[in-house]
């Protein structure tokens, strides 16, 4: 298997994903737009992953000069069209629902830190999502939600968001919480992505040193088994 990663940030990559495709012994290969470099020119890859990052959908290239939203929302299109199995988180997620024509909306709150998420009625159905409980706590970063197809359904929502987990087609999920987070990779987000004015401001917001105690293991297992899952359900097309 050939694990693809589109990376925004250097303060925002794969965290756990990277130990799930190493302990699979997996090829990697990554896109790091920060650096200026380009997407592939080909979907020679069977998973794509694509992370979040502070940019929105509207965001210009004059606004970010290594983020072009138009391109990377082809790149997701013709990696749809190629029948690739496809995890969007956050941002990638958003970007997911305009590949297919669903813009995306502000969540009706800032989330930020460890909070639970509740599945659907369609969630508990999905076979992908069998091993979790009905109410998960994972990681959350986010002001925005990915927008919904006339096909697309809702697998898990929060108190603060009502669109969490979405599945678009049988191997394309957008993914608006973080359950790649670990206690490493959410450092550089509070270093260069936190604002302390949010602290009280925002219920839905935890202090710095709540996000870096908080344990991600059993978060980032639920992950792993979602993507064998999916690379199950990938194969077996």
């Amino acid at each position: 298997m050939h694990v693809h990663f589109i990376i925004h940030e250097k303060y925002e990559g794969p965290g756990a994903l990277t130990l799930w495709a190493n302990d699979r012994e997996y090829k990697q290969s990554h896109t790091f737009l920060y650096s200026g470099e380009s997407l592939p020119q080909t979907q020679d890859f069977d998973l794509l992953v694509v992370l979040g990052g502070p940019q929105s959908p509207l965001t210009s290239i004059e606004q970010c000069a290594y983020f072009d939203v138009h391109s990377e929302v082809n790149f997701i299109k013709e990696s749809i069209k190629a029948g690739k199995a496809i995890l969007g988180v956050c941002l990638g997620a958003q970007l997911i629902g305009e590949a297919l024509g669903a813009t995306f909306e502000p969540s009706p709150h800032t989330e930020i830190g460890y909070f639970p998420i509740t599945l659907s009625e369609a969630g508990k159905q999905n076979a992908l999502l069998q091993h979790f409980q009905s109410n998960e706590v994972v990681g959350h970063w986010h002001n925005d939600m990915p927008g919904m197809t006339t096909n697309s359904k809702i697998l898990a929502y929060s108190e603060g968001c009502p669109r969490q987990i979405v599945v678009y087609s049988d191997i394309v999920y957008g993914f608006q919480c973080h359950l790649e987070f670990t206690k490493q990779s959410v450092q550089g987000l509070i270093e260069f992505a936190f604002d302390e004015q949010m602290i009280g401001a925002e219920k839905w917001v935890q202090c710095p040193a709540q996000i870096i105690q908080t344990d991600t293991i059993k978060m980032n297992y639920l992950l792993f088994q979602f993507l064998d899952n999916l690379l199950i359900k990938y194969k077996a097309q």
